[in-house]
């Protein structure tokens, strides 16, 4: 099983690429699994759904399961927020898990740099494998550009376990 992260400032890019590479990775038939992190209070079912009034009722966890697909909803009632390790458990096997934010968890990562942008999250992070920027970087860590998915791709392969 693959793992790595996408990190990168506010506003970079990082969703964009994680589109892209999720996309790549299914067209060359890896089974893709993608864990996001939020840094606030989010709703994945919207209010009237049957999902919700049970929610807002006060169930403490909603299954909600169809013939295509089925999703669990648990309220942590301000607990611990679940570990990243807790999480990629949940998932079934996946060739690939493409990790959004947990940008401190000790996972290969790329960072996507936003233009003109001289903020840099490798310098304080562990397991940078490589910079995306149309910018020249000033780093030994490998560096491609926005447009280069294949390559951005094929790196991951060779150098996130």
């Amino acid at each position: 099983m693959i793992k790595f992260g996408i990190v990168g400032l506010k506003n970079s890019g990082k969703t964009f690429f994680a589109q892209k590479l999720i996309s790549y990775f299914t067209k060359k038939n890896f089974v893709v699994a993608s864990i996001k992190h939020a840094h606030h209070n989010f709703e994945i079912d919207q209010p009237g759904t049957d999902s919700f009034l049970h929610r807002q009722a006060g169930s403490q966890q909603v299954i909600i399961s169809s013939s295509k697909r089925w999703a669990k909803i648990e309220e942590l009632k301000n607990n611990n927020e679940q570990k990243l390790d807790d999480l990629v458990k949940e998932l079934k096997s996946p060739d690939i898990i493409l990790i959004e934010g947990y940008k401190n968890e000790l996972h290969p990562k790329i960072e996507i740099i936003k233009e003109d942008s001289n903020d840099y999250l490798f310098l304080k992070l562990k397991i940078v494998i490589a910079l995306i920027s149309d910018n020249e970087i000033d780093s030994t860590i490998v560096q491609f550009k926005r447009t280069e998915i294949d390559k951005i791709a094929k790196h991951i392969l060779n150098n996130a376990k």
